[in-house]
């Protein structure tokens, strides 16, 4: 899906403004200083392409970027060779160098992340100094310039800069509007969530270094031919990857603007600032650059972009309060079911088992979480997972779909075991997912939320959007569709969650404690959906506390205390079974039934 022309017109008219501005410049710093605030702002979006999108912060962007700068140098030096060809090998040999980095460092997450990532342009840069390459000068070409990228104007630099701005800006809006760029936000917004929605999250933060290293390495070859003059420092230095990420973070990460909008203030700022007072304030662009990090935690912790967009939406929403649906609307085209409404009638449990688990056990230490746990989840069956507080209820569920493995003990679907299987590669198996504390991608409306959901069924943007309408509607929020998940009251969002888990089109369900948070009514409203759900021949487990809604859905109950299976049956006979009573359901539960 590319971008519309609609989207495409704010590139177009930013870049013909700026076109104008520079080619009115002749003084040859201020041109100069018109190429690198582009030049920065590629930069800035390669990092923001991995950074911003995923939530991955590296502090080590600069090992592609001076990788592309060093190619372009010694491509020319030693073998004579033209830019035109050079900078593209760079951006090859950046993309390598970003999936050779990726695969060892993805295995870390949050600050031991960021530290590997400050590790390897500090490395790269203590090996060009010992090989001898401290500082090396291209060679001026006064036979054929043009084929050298040698230009007497500096205005033809600013307006090939402007051009490499354009495509990277057009490619990182296609991104977004992709596969690509929903799966990225997911995984940044919460990646458990991600996997557990089929996203293989691995592979496409592995797509993300790649093609943002070959950015990172095209606009270092490009930088290194405006410069003439390329030095371990200026391209591995520290500073250069700071400058990335600043200029991201202060304009606003994880969108298309934020690294142009930084680059356009802070680049001139810190240039003209070290001109002026460099050498009475040496390091003056650091001082720049922390300041406005300072500037950005404090005032706007995502950026100017995130900030602005965020008054705006609050100001359009005074303005037209009548556009915003009531926060406390029921649930459209689903019937709500009264405390005193019998089980809705459905086809009966099939004998065929679906999900069959044998002797699982798994422990944290000394402390065993789940102890030989098993039993048969059959078609069309809902079986509610009870027991109280640290019984290992959870833990199985994570057990099942792949985000703890156990010691002992086999999952069968079909037949097979899926023991070891990531929690993407279950979701494909056809087990869907949601959690007890609420896993919502926060930035995304109610609709990309869902679309995350059916890319792992859907083989075009198109089925997964079809997939998502499909899923929204049988919880019942269309009508709510294109609203901010951040927006969202707890009862839409626990339905916004099982619409994302409904879109892959799973047979199984499992869900952990989706009444939890609401109120009687609004309990009622979500519990009429699953048995809806049921009637549609979806197999689910349900982990709840609200017994009286539990004993309405269930068609068995399995009882877990510390781990172990205290007893397993139909709902009448286990929550009148006494070892249930004494460890679970306690006296006001029999007092609550006989009355």
């Amino acid at each position: 899906m590319m971008p519309s022309f609609r989207s495409l017109v704010p590139i177009v008219v930013f870049a013909a403004i700026y076109a104008a501005i520079s080619l009115t410049i002749t003084n040859s710093y201020y041109q100069l200083m018109m190429t690198l605030v582009l030049v920065w702002a590629v930069f800035g979006l390669s990092w923001n392409l991995l950074s911003g999108y995923t939530g991955l912060i590296s502090f080590g962007h600069a090992a592609f970027f001076g990788i592309g700068a060093y190619t372009t140098a010694l491509g020319q030096i030693y073998f004579d060779l033209s830019p035109w060809m050079l900078i593209p090998i760079a951006a090859m040999l950046g993309g390598v160098a970003g999936l050779l980095v990726g695969f060892p460092t993805f295995r870390l997450q949050g600050h031991y992340f960021a530290l590997a990532m400050l590790a390897y342009p500090l490395a790269i840069l203590y090996v060009f100094e010992w090989l001898g390459y401290q500082e090396l000068t291209l060679p001026i070409k006064r036979d054929n310039p043009i084929a050298y990228m040698q230009f007497s104007d500096g205005r033809v630099y600013t307006l090939l800069a402007l051009a490499i701005l354009v495509g990277t800006v057009v490619l990182t809006q296609w991104i977004e509007r992709t596969r690509f760029g929903m799966a990225l936000l997911a995984i940044k917004q919460n990646e458990a969530a991600a996997e557990a929605a089929g996203i293989n999250t691995l592979a496409w933060k592995l797509r993300a270094i790649t093609l943002s290293g070959a950015i990172a390495g095209a606009i270092g070859g490009f930088y290194a031919i405006v410069l003439l003059v390329v030095t371990p420092q200026s391209v591995f230095g520290m500073l250069v990857s700071a400058q990335a990420l600043t200029v991201a973070m202060f304009g606003g990460v994880g969108t298309v603007w934020g690294p142009v909008i930084g680059s356009v203030i802070l680049i001139p700022l810190a240039e003209i600032l070290n001109a002026e007072a460099g050498t009475r304030f040496p390091g003056i662009q650091g001082v720049i650059f922390g300041l406005a990090i300072v500037c950005v935690i404090l005032l706007a912790p995502e950026g100017l972009f995130w900030k602005i967009r965020d008054l705006l939406r609050k100001r359009i929403a005074v303005a037209q309060p009548e556009a915003v649906a009531p926060r406390d609307a029921p649930i459209a085209a689903v019937a709500v079911s009264t405390p005193a409404a019998p089980k809705p009638v459905r086809a009966a449990p099939s004998q065929e088992v679906v999900l069959e688990v044998r002797g699982l056990s798994r422990a944290f230490g000394g402390l065993k979480a789940v102890q030989d746990v098993s039993f048969k989840l059959h078609r069309n069956a809902i079986l509610g997972i009870i027991g109280p507080n640290g019984a290992g209820k959870t833990t199985v569920f994570n057990l099942l779909n792949g985000f703890l493995r156990p010691d002992t003990g086999e999952v069968l679907i079909d037949g097979r075991n899926m023991i070891g299987r990531k929690p993407h590669e279950l979701c494909e198996a056809g087990i869907g997912r949601t959690f007890q504390i609420m896993r919502p991608f926060m930035r995304m409306s109610v609709s990309d939320n869902v679309v995350v959901g059916a890319y792992v069924r859907a083989e075009t943007d198109a089925e997964a959007r079809r997939l998502a309408a499909d899923a929204i509607a049988r919880v019942g929020l269309s009508a709510i569709a294109d609203r901010m998940a951040g927006e969202l009251t707890t009862k839409e969002l626990r339905l916004m969650e099982l619409a994302r888990a409904l879109a892959g089109q799973p047979r199984i369900l499992l869900l952990d404690e989706t009444l939890a948070g609401l109120g009687h009514s609004e309990a009622d409203e979500v519990v009429a959906v699953i048995q809806k759900l049921a009637k549609e021949d979806v197999t689910i487990a349900i982990i709840e506390h609200t017994m009286q809604a539990m004993v309405r859905l269930v068609d068995s109950f399995l009882v877990l205390d510390h781990g172990a299976v205290l007893v397993e049956g139909e709902p009448e006979a286990v929550t009148r079974d006494k070892r249930v009573i004494e460890a679970y359901l306690g006296k006001k539960w029999v007092d609550h039934a006989q009355h």
